[in-house]
């Protein structure tokens, strides 16, 4: 049995890695979080000891392993700009690291955690789901099988709407989430390349608060994908249903069916790296670059080709005035 320590208890992941810490017989001892609303941790370890306070997580971390009674992973589901430093910490405590997506927001910071791993003589590891997924295992063997120069036509449409209050959360500050693309596109880019190999091409035609849509050249698939929170853009005979996520995958037209098969997911994951399989720092690190270029480029407009979901008359920020654009790039 490992001993576990996790921060970001409150979050919206951290059920998931709970449930995978029990699920794989494992120990969750210490959880972080600055907000108290935790009652979730009773469901999976009531025994955990619970903080508010780094300093003071910190300080119960040491004790128990100046008592040989260390932890062995510590996971983290923290916002997305302290995933760095939170690994840091993790490593030089002398535990092998569990971080969520996106392992770090700048392609820079992977060299220096790599670094780190050398010297601290520990590991660390990130969470892609998809690339367990069945369905998804037995799409990728089929393309693996195709002849040599064959490219394909892919459209990814994830839309997965989100109220207010995202906007007054750390998620809605790009600064600290990525942005659209990074905080909920992410895994869809590793899967992408997964799928069909290297990037050659990246052009983002639109990125504002509330979507982004661009152009992906892979080595074997033109990609025209688009990604919003905003419950407005999913397709009218969609929405009719009632639902407030859409999320499709065409490969030259047919529909990729996955919409199942998640629920252990995350317990794969653990059991992967548990038994020395895991996704490591490596594997992560072209999704880190796409994001990071998709933040970082100017949006070209409705050029080329592109999404049709991008042609949407695009929406106010509702937090900012008419006609401002606050610190996110809007398209030409």
């Amino acid at each position: 049995m490992k001993n576990f320590a996790l921060i970001g208890a409150a979050g919206y992941v951290a059920p998931r890695h709970m449930r995978a810490v029990r699920d794989t017989g494992n120990n969750l001892v210490a959880t972080l979080d600055k907000n108290d609303s935790v009652g979730i941790i009773d469901s999976y370890f009531p025994n955990a000891d619970f903080f508010t306070e780094f300093e003071r997580f910190d300080r119960h971390l040491d004790k128990l392993k100046r008592k040989g009674k260390g932890i062995d992973y510590l996971s983290i589901c923290s916002p997305n700009y302290l995933h760095d430093a939170h690994i840091r910490f993790g490593l030089r405590l002398g535990a092998d690291v569990i971080c969520e997506k996106p392992l770090v927001l700048n392609p820079w910071n992977v060299e220096a955690l790599k670094e780190l791993e050398k010297e601290t003589g520990k590991e660390v590891f990130t969470i892609l789901q998809l690339r367990l997924h069945p369905a998804l295992i037995e799409l990728r063997k089929k393309l693996q099988a195709e002849p040599a120069g064959k490219i394909h036509d892919v459209k990814l449409t994830y839309i997965t709407s989100r109220g207010k209050w995202y906007y007054t959360s750390w998620k809605g500050d790009i600064s600290k989430s990525g942005g659209i693309a990074t905080n909920i596109g992410i895994h869809f880019y590793d899967l992408l390349v997964w799928l069909f190999g290297p990037v050659q091409g990246n052009t983002v035609h639109i990125h504002t608060h509330d979507r982004a849509a661009g152009h992906l050249d892979l080595e074997r698939a033109r990609v025209r994908w688009f990604l919003s929170i905003n419950c407005d853009t999913i397709p009218d005979p969609i929405k009719a249903t009632g639902v407030r996520t859409y999320r499709s995958i065409t490969v030259d037209g047919e529909e990729i069916e996955f919409s199942g098969g998640f629920t252990d997911l995350h317990t794969l994951s653990y059991d992967a790296i548990l038994n020395g399989e895991g996704f490591g720092i490596e594997e992560a690190v072209t999704a880190i670059k796409i994001v990071h270029d998709i933040r970082n480029t100017r949006p070209v407009g409705l050029h080329g080709s592109y999404h049709e979901l991008a042609e949407l008359p695009l929406a106010e920020h509702p937090f900012l005035e008419k006609g401002k654009k606050g610190k996110v790039r809007f398209s030409s």
